[in-house]
């Protein structure tokens, strides 16, 4: 077996090899093909410094790698990880990484990202034994809106990403890589303000076909603002998926639960600076 990158091998042949490793998975995978082309160029994915574990010619495994210059660090982050099952227990993760990080470092990457779910305790163990520590702790929630009050009228703004990506917006070091500023943009996903007096008290970005709710913050210190904010949530989607809170954001996780969303999974963010 041997490992090489990924830049000249057909996208099919990465998404079924994805989609078969990810098959009965801690939590379901979406099966749209292009689903996967719009989140990854959104990840800013590069499938030449992505790579994968060939036997022969047959893609058994993979890291597939977005890369950007995050904090001071040009990072690659793995935004996808998986074997198929056959070829589990041979180390293929670490083998990939040993042949990826030298490649990466002559490329100039400065450090290496990932999640993984706190229960995959055999990825996490794996990853710390390639040189990654935990950095961040997150948490992911679902759920509807109905015990969001719903009496107070709320104005919203809908601007282009043009103008949300000029914005001083807060917790940005907070986000996870998938919902940073730099990474929320598509035809899918829509930004809000909402405001009070015609002032932005709050803000968020949503995918108002299935939801996700990538960015939500407040702009100023009202007693009210969260319940105003997800007030103006709950106009555009009733029903909303939340992928890593980082669990350091007390309050926004404090709404979350008194709204009664439910916490569904709980993820780590690992790095390794190379």
């Amino acid at each position: 077996m041997v490992v090489r990158s990924l830049e000249k091998v057909a996208f099919k042949s990465i998404i079924d090899c994805f989609l078969i490793s990810f098959k009965n998975y801690f939590v379901e995978m979406p099966t749209d093909v292009e689903y996967y082309k719009e989140r990854w160029d959104n990840a800013k994915v590069r499938l030449e410094l992505s790579y994968g574990m060939f036997d022969d010619e047959k893609l058994v495994g993979f890291i597939i790698n977005g890369i950007d210059k995050r904090n001071g660090d040009i990072i690659a982050f793995n935004t996808g990880t998986g074997v198929i099952p056959e070829y589990r227990g041979k180390k293929i993760v670490k083998s990939i990484y040993e042949y990826a990080l030298k490649d990466l470092k002559q490329n100039g990457i400065t450090k290496c990202a990932l999640e993984v779910i706190k229960e995959n305790v055999i990825a996490i163990k794996s990853y710390e034994s390639i040189g990654f520590k935990k950095s961040k702790d997150y948490k992911c929630f679902k759920g509807k809106l109905d015990n969001v009050e719903d009496k107070t009228v709320i104005e919203l703004n809908e601007i282009d990403y043009t103008l949300f990506d000029t914005m001083n917006l807060p917790n940005q070091e907070y986000y996870s890589w998938d919902n940073h500023k730099k990474s929320v943009r598509g035809v899918n996903y829509r930004y809000f303000q909402v405001l009070k007096d015609e002032v932005p008290e709050s803000y968020f970005v949503i995918n108002p076909i299935n939801g996700y709710l990538a960015q939500f913050d407040l702009l100023s210190n009202n007693e009210l603002g969260w319940n105003h904010l997800f007030l103006g949530i709950k106009n555009i989607c009733k029903s909303i998926k939340i992928n890593n809170v980082d669990a350091r954001l007390v309050d926004k996780i404090s709404y979350l639960n008194s709204i009664g969303v439910e916490n569904i999974i709980d993820q780590y963010e690992m790095e390794l600076t190379i």
